[in-house]
């Protein structure tokens, strides 16, 4: 094989589809295949999605996308896996079937258990041990919830009859055909029963959230051995050898290696993942402490802002009220806005995320005059997600971390008028990649680094390019009255809001 046809499949498992992606070792797009699955949500604040969609689409998706690729006369060498973190998923040893539907990391169902905990003086412990709130968006009170409440499930569980993971553990199984069950590090920080600094599942966590340890994946590296394809599946056996949930794969992708470094990703939801080095950072903001990536037994750690609502909100513009027939129209119907409008869109459809963690707000356009109209709520829609990573970087700027260039991938980066409007609200320089397919370019190169292709992240960042950049050139004095704006119609759906 000619290592200049050598090609790596990323599969990136996300919130709203499922897409595989083909890279040259230089990082350019060889092929490429994406499949949407519907959103399952049984009552308000709850959201799932069936096992067995996810699979079925991440596998279709990835046989297209190598069999676009080999028909080119690429050869695939290792896959990497990404994929939405904090949902949930316990399935059967023996059949692999689910027990239950996926719990979405935006469902809001255990709320109330998070609460009761909070109460019982409980936060605090969590927050030094894994960096993270008390909140529904993570995983082990969703494991708790399934083993509850489906019957006999967790006494399936003390006799090890159950598995339970995040999604690339749930994909990892199924790819191996069962042989493997495996998560890294960066996923296992997202569940609430990961301890930061030891490295492992910590016993009073696992004793706090009523999880058995039995079900839960052993933790690797994110460059490591994963096992092996079953060669059934996709016509060859091809070796897994990178995997991290998604927000830290696009900060790979986008070659944030070095303390200070920081990018926001704009998908369903937004989320803002700041390089802290060797040392766990703790936050008085209210943001997260998390996994960066981990190599060779060695974590490199982050601060996280995460925003809940970010391409969700244009969704529910074109979808729940029909404004818009595709995404991309959204902009069309904007710039027909009055700019001083002073309609604001709260899209608290599952709470509000970081830094405010109410699970209980929902969603609100306040501001509304006789002259508002459609265009009116489509700017408001696209500024929400401005503003909420303000948001974040305002809580930053609590922890005395100065930022001053924000780099940003995602479906919303593609988005020219998004990220100048980006850059004005927040007041940082706001820059774009050429490769805007960051996550699974981030997924990828750590599969190209498990199996030596790569010998070091200084090769990641040799490969990254600026595409264009977005300097603020909104008057101070403009932006800190629309932030006074955004802030007062917080306040009037959270409590925590302000």
């Amino acid at each position: 094989m000619a290592e200049d046809r050598a090609c790596l499949l990323a599969i990136d498992q996300g919130t709203t589809s499922s897409r595989a992606i083909v890279f040259s070792l230089k990082g350019d797009v060889v092929a490429t295949s994406q499949q949407e699955f519907a959103q399952i949500f049984p009552r308000p604040g709850w959201v799932e999605h069936d096992p067995e969609v996810i699979w079925a689409t991440t596998l279709a998706t990835a046989r297209k996308a190598l069999a676009d690729a080999e028909a080119r006369g690429w050869s695939p060498v290792a896959a990497g896996v990404t994929n939405q973190r904090e949902t949930a998923i316990i399935w059967d040893r023996k059949s692999g079937r689910p027990i239950h539907n996926a719990i979405v990391w935006q469902d809001r169902r255990t709320a109330p258990q998070c609460r009761a905990l909070a109460e019982a003086g409980h936060g605090d412990a969590v927050l030094q041990k894994t960096g993270l709130v008390l909140d529904p968006y993570f995983s082990a009170t969703k494991y708790a919830w399934i083993l509850d409440q489906v019957p006999g499930a967790r006494a399936r569980a003390e006799r090890g009859e159950l598995a339970f993971g995040t999604v690339d553990s749930f994909l990892i199984w199924r790819l191996t055909g069962g042989q493997r069950h495996l998560t890294d590090a960066t996923n296992a920080s997202r569940t609430s029963l990961y301890a930061l600094e030891d490295a492992r599942w910590d016993e009073s966590l696992l004793e706090l959230f009523n999880v058995p340890e039995s079900g839960l994946p052993e933790v690797c590296d994110c460059a490591a051995e994963f096992g092996m394809v079953d060669e059934a599946l996709l016509g060859r056996a091809l070796p897994i050898t990178g995997v991290a949930g998604d927000q830290q794969a696009a900060a790979i992708g986008q070659a944030c290696f070095l303390p200070g470094e920081m990018k926001s990703t704009y998908g369903t939801g937004a989320f803002l993942l700041l390089n802290t080095g060797e040392t766990m950072t703790r936050s008085a903001s209210r943001l997260l402490s998390t996994v960066a990536y981990r190599l060779d037994g060695k974590t490199t750690f982050a601060m996280e802002g995460s925003v809940l609502s970010a391409g969700a909100t244009i969704q529910w513009i074109r979808d729940g009220l029909g404004l818009i027939a595709r995404a991309p129209e959204i902009n069309a119907l904007a710039e027909a806005a009055s700019d001083d409008s002073g309609v604001y869109l709260v899209p608290a459809f599952s709470g509000l995320g970081a830094p405010h963690w109410d699970p209980d707000a929902r969603g609100a356009i306040v501001g509304l005059s006789r002259e508002s109209g459609r265009a009116e709520i489509a700017q408001a829609a696209l500024e929400s997600t401005a503003y909420q990573t303000w948001d974040l970087l305002d809580a930053m700027a609590g922890d005395a971390i100065e930022t001053r260039t924000l780099r940003v991938d995602g479906g919303m980066a593609a988005n020219d008028r998004f990220l100048q409007r980006l850059a004005d609200l927040c007041g940082v320089e706001t820059v774009r990649p050429v490769n805007t397919e960051t996550t699974a370019w981030g997924a990828a190169f750590l599969a190209g680094l498990g199996a030596g292709l790569y010998e070091s992240l200084e090769e990641g960042r040799a490969l990254w390019r600026a595409d264009r950049t977005f300097s603020p050139c909104m008057p101070e004095s403009e932006r800190n009255r629309k932030r006074a704006g955004w802030r007062a119609a917080v306040r009037q759906v959270s409590a925590g809001g302000g």
